[in-house]
C-alpha cells in the first residue's frame, strides 16, 4: 500500500512563509523554505519563518529542500533553517543559488549542502524522482517541480504566469508542461495569489511605458523602488534608461551583487559602465535603484525620507517611482511612506495594483496550467484563504468535481492511499518563528506583547532598599518613568504612586520577615490600578527591591 502526505508548514492562507512537505512512504521532500515580512505591529521584529520542528525530528527521511526561484518568500528561511538541518541538502538552479550563496555568505554559513539543477533534468531518490520545469517569473531561472510517485506525478507550480514574449532564463516550457500531463498528474498544486483576477496577468505586467513616461517628465533624480529581487522590472528600467542620457547608481552591496552577476550571465542586458559609484548619488540626471532584502518593507526608503541615509537625502525635485505593486498587508506601511514623501514635497508614482501587476497567475493562467497538467486532484497553494477560495473556483470553472479540490490551512494533511484521497482528519504542529536581529526564536508572543505595552504606555520602575536584617526602609520607594508620563509636571501622581508603595511595604514586612513574591504583586496591582484610574493607561509596571 503507497501512502502519500501532502501539507504546509507555512504559506497557506497567508502572503510568505511557504514551505511545502510532500511523503512519499519514507521520503519526505520540502518545497520552498521561505520568510514572511513583519508588519508594523510585529515591533522589532525583523521577519517571521515557519516553525520547523516536525523537519527537525524527521531529518533523517528529508530527501531535500527544493527551491523554485530567487525570491525571500520562497528561499528567505533557509539560512535560518540550516542551522538545525545540518546535511540537509537544497537543490536550486544557477541565479537561485548565486542569491541563496550569497545570504549564506553574508551569516557565515558552509554552502557545501547547495546542489545546483539543470531544468529538465531528472533527479533520482530510488522509486521516486524529481523533475524540474522551466516557469515564467520575475526573476530568471524560475521553476517548477514534478515529483514522479508510483501514483502519478505531483506538481508543484511555486509562482509562474504564461507569457509568449519571455525568452532566455525567463521562458516557460510549455511543451514539457504537456508531457507531464499526457503522463498523468495525481495533484497540482498551483499558485493563488492572482486567481480572483479575471483573464490573463500578461500583457499587464509590463510596465516600460510608465517607467518611460517618468524618467521623461522627471527634471531631477529618480528613485526606484522595487520590492524584492524583481530583475524583470530592473530589466524594464534598464531598457528605459538606455534612450536617455542617466547613469544608475545601485543602492545596497547586495542588491549591486545580484544586478551585476545578472547582467554578467546575460540574465539582464545592461551596459554596466552605465552603472556608477555611490559618488555620483548627488547627480542631476542619476537614477537610483531601491531595494528591501530581509527587512520590513520600504525600510530602506523610510530611512532615506526621514534624513537618516548616510548617502542620499531626498529633495523636492526627486521622483520616487514604486515600481512593485502593493501586497497585501502592507498598505499601512506604503501609505505612511507615500504620506512621508508627500510631505517633503518630491515628485510620486504608484504603480496601480490594479492595472500593474507581478508576475502571479491570473485566473486564465491558471485554467491554462490546469488544461495542460489534467490532475485527478488540485489543491490550491499560495495566498490567504479567500485567494485560495478563489482558486477553488477556477477549477470549478473548468469541469472539475468538488471532491477533488482540496482546501486546506497550515498543518492539514492530505492523504492519499494508492492514488485515491483520504478524510484522515490529521494535523501536524504549526507556528510562527518571529526573527529579531541573527537568532532563531530569540523572540516570541510573550515579548511582543511586553514591547506592544512598552510603546503603548511606556514602562514605570519602582526601587526599594532595605536593611538586611531588621527589613527596615533605607531607601525608596523611588518611582521611575520612560515614556509613561512627565514626571516634573505630575509630582503629586508620583507622590499618590510612593504613598500606596509604602502601604504595601508595611503591610507585608512583620517581625523582620518578609514576602517577596506578596509586596511586588501588591505594589504592582495597587499601583497599577492607581495609575489607570488617574490617567487611563496602563504601563509596565518593574519592582526591584535590595537588601544591603
Amino acid at each position: 500500500m503507497s501512502k502519500i502526505k501532502i501539507f504546509s508548514l507555512g504559506g497557506l492562507n497567508e502572503i510568505g512563509k511557504n514551505l511545502y512537505i510532500i511523503e512519499v512512504d519514507q521520503d519526505l521532500f520540502v518545497f520552498d523554505a521561505g520568510l514572511k515580512y513583519a508588519d508594523d505591529r510585529m515591533l522589532g521584529v525583523d521577519y517571521i519563518i515557519p516553525n520547523y520542528d516536525y523537519l527537525k525530528k524527521n531529518q533523517k527521511r528529508i530527501k531535500g529542500i527544493f527551491i523554485t526561484h530567487g525570491h525571500d518568500q520562497q528561499m528567505g528561511a533557509l539560512a535560518d533553517m540550516l542551522l538545525d538541518l545540518k546535511g540537509v541538502k537544497v537543490y536550486a538552479t544557477s541565479f537561485t543559488l548565486d542569491l541563496i550563496k550569497e545570504e549564506f555568505l553574508a551569516q557565515n554559513l558552509n554552502a557545501n549542502a547547495l546542489v545546483e539543477i539543470k531544468p529538465h533534468k531528472k533527479i533520482n531518490f530510488g522509486k521516486n524522482s524529481i523533475f524540474p520545469i522551466s516557469l515564467t517569473h520575475a526573476v530568471p531561472d524560475t521553476v517548477g517541480y514534478v515529483l514522479y510517485t508510483e501514483n502519478g506525478a505531483i506538481v508543484y507550480t511555486g509562482n509562474f504566469v504564461f507569457d509568449p514574449t519571455m525568452r532566455g532564463g525567463y521562458k516557460t516550457d510549455i511543451g514539457k508542461l504537456a508531457y507531464v500531463g499526457k503522463q498523468g498528474v495525481l495533484c497540482l498544486m498551483s499558485e493563488s495569489l492572482y486567481a480572483d483576477r479575471k483573464g490573463f496577468t500578461s500583457p499587464n505586467h509590463r510596465t516600460t511605458k510608465i517607467i518611460q513616461e517618468s524618467l521623461n517628465r522627471a527634471e531631477g533624480r529618480v528613485l526606484f523602488s522595487i520590492f524584492q529581487a524583481q530583475l524583470y522590472r530592473i530589466q524594464e528600467l534598464f531598457l528605459s534608461v538606455e534612450t536617455t542620457n542617466r547613469k544608475v547608481v545601485i543602492m545596497g552591496k547586495y542588491l549591486e551583487n545580484m544586478v551585476l552577476n545578472a547582467i554578467d550571465k546575460g540574465y539582464i542586458t545592461f551596459d554596466k559602465k552605465r552603472i556608477v559609484g555611490i559618488r555620483h548619488i548627488q547627480d542631476k540626471d542619476i537614477v537610483i535603484l531601491i531595494s528591501d532584502e530581509r527587512e520590513k518593507p520600504y525600510s530602506n526608503l523610510k530611512r532615506i525620507v526621514k534624513g537618516y541615509d548616510k548617502f542620499l537625502t531626498l529633495q523636492e525635485t526627486d521622483t520616487i517611482l514604486f515600481a512593485s505593486p502593493i501586497y497585501d498587508g502592507m498598505e499601512k506601511s506604503a501609505t505612511d511612506v507615500f504620506d512621508m514623501i508627500a510631505k517633503m514635497g518630491a515628485n510620486l508614482v504608484v504603480l496601480s495594483g490594479g492595472k500593474n501587476l507581478s508576475l502571479h497567475a491570473s485566473s486564465e493562467d491558471l485554467m491554462l496550467m490546469l488544461d495542460l497538467m489534467q490532475p485527478k486532484y488540485y489543491f490550491p497553494v499560495i495566498g490567504e484563504y479567500r485567494h485560495q477560495v478563489a482558486n477553488y473556483e477556477v477549477a470549478k470553472q473548468i469541469g472539475m468535481q468538488e471532491e477533488n479540490i482540496i482546501l486546506k490551512q497550515n498543518g492539514q494533511v492530505a492523504t492519499f492511499i494508492d492514488g485515491v484521497l483520504k478524510d484522515t482528519f490529521e494535523s501536524v504542529s504549526v507556528d510562527d518563528i518571529l526573527i529579531d536581529g541573527k537568532t532563531v526564536g530569540d523572540i516570541g508572543e510573550v515579548v511582543l506583547k511586553d514591547r506592544e505595552i512598552l510603546s503603548d504606555n511606556g514602562v514605570v520602575i519602582v526601587t526599594v532598599t532595605l536593611e538586611r536584617v531588621t527589613k527596615k526602609i533605607l531607601a525608596g520607594p523611588e518611582i521611575l518613568t520612560r515614556g509613561f508620563i512627565y514626571v516634573k509636571d505630575n509630582i503629586d501622581l508620583i507622590k499618590g504612586a510612593v504613598d500606596l508603595s509604602v502601604e504595601v511595604l508595611k503591610e507585608n514586612i512583620k517581625e523582620n520577615n518578609i514576602d517577596f513574591n506578596k509586596i511586588k504583586n501588591g505594589i504592582r496591582d495597587r499601583v497599577g490600578k492607581y495609575f489607570y484610574k488617574e490617567t487611563e493607561c496602563k504601563p509596565m509596571i518593574l519592582i526591584v527591591l535590595q537588601e544591603v
